[in-house]
């Protein structure tokens, strides 16, 4: 008998999605239970019903692996979000766009009452802005003493120099003391100011949340008697540790895609392909690249702020197996409301009053709810017509994501896969792997542990020596995260050419990642 096991769990907007694995990846048990309202009742419910499939195995439970939606619900929703103060080390230079220009107003007004920009920085090159003002940094932290609860630093380039980024953090302790928790933008986001700058604050924010979070799945564990090592999913389909996620909460955002995509790949066999989970209220469509998420090239907005640290490309469609049809067969009209996680009380062949993409679909016999038939009365004309009106969306969602190419297979997973057509236009196969309705648990178990670090480095002398120094960091990082240190590897280098500076450069990324250290 196996003894060590491991839990995956996916906090979804419908379901939250939990998963049993043995040593060799083999699934022993899942189960799809309702998300709800305060998010942990969920995550409860569903290691109940998982743990109790597997009986006296419990007790080699060793890992339980997390994906959630809890910081991407608090910046959304204004809620539980810490009060930050802002420093800009950039002055004179970036004075003329203050910080957080561009963010809503009620969030600027819960998260970060408030800002400063002090000179200091650097130029690309490396050559100071302006004398770093460390006087003006102490100043502006005893004035907001006792009305913050975090401090979050952006300085010019510091992905590349991030020396006065570190002093500000020391002049915090000093200031307001060691425990104030303080986000440091290199740590986060790559070169673009105002993104990092905005992913570094939004992160400072989380820290209640986080802790929150870490708090209740201790409680969860502890209630089922589960001593275990704990992870947090994220963005890139990679785990982090729980000191980790607790310091960096902001990269759980988009970790549900990302789990999603990566446990298509697990369950299909698959390292390049477009991947589509369908869910209660949406369809997001990401694509496979040497096995893990492709990455998005432009800038995340996350609840009206633009970031820009690592998501997964992901593309999102209003069609779910909850989404709402009305209109006649002549001009159908297919959501973009849903009944979401109510679809088992309001769709028809459950009972309810309310016509859905799932009713259709079992008009159609694109799938079966057992024990369940729809009324007689219902318009077969308007449901035939309303699932051609989903499909054309849904290739048009392939067309996008694909490039116009259509020699990609589509993997189509979650727990409303079924609305996905064996021959959809756009793609050369669509694939359905078994367990497909809980990828995204499967996604969040099998995941490993990843660092990621991005610098600019001469593309002449010292070139060879700044890629090894930049690949150390994400090593380093990568184990920070929890990989085991012996195994972790460098899978991915970018590097590019940056122009209009006195000596030819490349902005240079790496990652690391690794299978997890054994506990």
């Amino acid at each position: 008998m196996s003894d060590d096991l491991r839990i995956g769990i996916d906090v979804g907007g419908t379901n939250t999605d939990a998963v049993v694995l043995d040593p060799n990846d083999k699934i022993l048990a899942w189960t799809k239970a309702p998300t709800t309202t305060d998010v942990s009742s969920g995550i409860h419910a569903a290691i109940a019903a998982v743990l109790s499939d597997i009986g006296d195995r419990a007790r080699h439970v060793r890992r339980v692996m997390l994906g959630t939606t809890h910081a991407t619900n608090a910046i959304l929703e204004r809620r539980g979000l810490g009060r930050v103060a802002a420093i800009r080390i950039g002055a004179p230079a970036t004075t003329a766009i203050p910080p957080l220009t561009g963010w809503p107003a009620d969030l600027r007004s819960v998260a970060c009452p408030a800002a400063t920009v002090v000179h200091g920085g650097y130029l690309v090159d490396g050559h100071p802005l302006a004398p770093f003002d460390k006087a003006a940094v102490a100043a502006f932290l005893e004035s907001v003493g006792g009305k913050v609860d975090a401090v979050a630093v952006t300085g010019m380039f510091s992905p590349a120099f991030r020396d006065q980024e570190l002093e500000t953090a020391e002049i915090a302790a000093k200031v307001l003391g060691a425990d104030i928790p303080v986000t440091m933008s290199h740590e986060l986001g790559s070169l673009g100011l105002i993104e990092r700058e905005n992913a570094a604050v939004l992160n400072a924010s989380l820290y209640a949340v986080a802790s929150d979070v870490t708090q209740s799945l201790a409680r969860a564990l502890a209630e089922h008697g589960l001593d275990v090592t704990c992870y947090f999913a994220q963005n890139d389909g990679t785990l982090m540790a729980v000191d980790h996620a607790e310091r960096y909460p902001v990269l759980t955002i988009g970790s549900g895609p990302a789990n999603s995509i990566r446990g298509a790949a697990y369950l299909s066999g698959l390292d390049e392909a477009i991947v589509v989970d369908v869910g209660g209220t949406s369809s997001d469509f990401g694509v496979l690249k040497q096995g893990f998420p492709r990455e998005s090239a432009l800038a995340a907005d996350i609840g009206g702020v633009t970031t820009n640290f690592r998501m997964p490309d992901v593309l999102a469609v209003a069609i779910g197996g909850g989404t709402m049809i009305s209109g006649a067969a002549q001009a159908p009209v297919v959501g973009p409301q849903s009944v979401g996680y109510r679809i088992r009380e309001r769709g028809l062949v459950f009972g309810g009053d309310t016509a859905t993409l799932t009713d259709a679909a079992v008009a159609a016999g694109r799938t079966e709810i057992a024990g369940r038939a729809l009324p007689s009365h219902v318009d077969s004309e308007l449901f035939a017509a309303a699932l051609r009106a989903s499909d054309r969306r849904l290739a048009e969602a392939v067309d996008s994501v694909s490039l116009g190419r259509h020699d990609n297979r589509l993997v189509a997973v979650g727990g409303g896969a079924f609305l996905v057509p064996d021959d959809l236009e756009g793609a050369a196969q669509v694939v359905r792997p078994d367990h497909g309705q809980v990828a995204n648990a499967v996604g969040a178990a099998i995941a490993l542990a990843s660092g990621w670090w991005e610098t600019i480095i001469p593309t002449g002398d010292g070139r060879r020596e700044a890629i090894e120094e930049a690949s150390d960091v994400a090593r380093r990082r990568a184990v920070h995260a929890g990989a085991a240190p012996d195994q972790v590897e460098v899978v991915e280098i970018t590097e590019v050419p940056l122009s209009y500076l006195p000596k030819p450069s490349v902005r240079l990324s790496v990652k690391a990642a690794g299978p997890l250290a054994r506990s």
